[in-house]
């Protein structure tokens, strides 16, 4: 059923480094929620994994610190009622995890000026809001004093 644990092209985590726990779950399960044991917690120690290479391991133990225990990653799956489609889903979801962590960092952004036609029709569209918000007020008769709060 299981098996090495492919986490892209590249990467490929064998079997042994994998340790499961199943436990009893919450929720849904009718006769069987008390004695089955379909909660799968599924553990890589990251920090010793021989799958990754020391600049994936140190992109993985960065990106991940959050959810890392003693360089351990955890993924937990308990939304089935049987255990075996939760080890499918503690499988894919630890799977996710990792190619998100070992995916190369996204290019810079290089910055840019707006162009003169943006600028102008920002400051356009500025006086125009102005004008509409302008005619909205009540017209203002000069021959009263105007108060300090106008």
């Amino acid at each position: 059923m299981t098996g090495p644990l492919r986490v892209t092209r590249s990467v490929v985590i064998p079997e042994r480094e994998l340790a499961w726990r199943f436990s009893r779950s919450s929720g849904p399960g009718g006769q069987s929620v008390n004695t089955a044991e379909s909660r799968v917690e599924l553990s890589l120690d990251v920090a010793r994994t021989t799958a990754l290479g020391p600049v994936q391991r140190a992109r993985a133990l960065e990106r991940l610190s959050r959810r890392l225990v003693d360089g351990v990653l955890t993924v937990k799956a308990s939304e089935h009622r049987s255990q075996l489609r939760n080890r499918e889903a503690a499988l894919e979801r630890m799977a996710k995890t990792l190619a998100g962590a070992l995916a190369p960092p996204p290019p810079r952004r290089r910055p840019t000026r707006p162009t003169r036609g943006a600028v102008e029709r920002r400051l356009a569209d500025k006086k125009r809001r102005a004008r509409t918000k302008l005619r909205r007020s009540e017209p203002r008769n000069e021959s009263e004093p105007r108060n300090e709060e106008d």
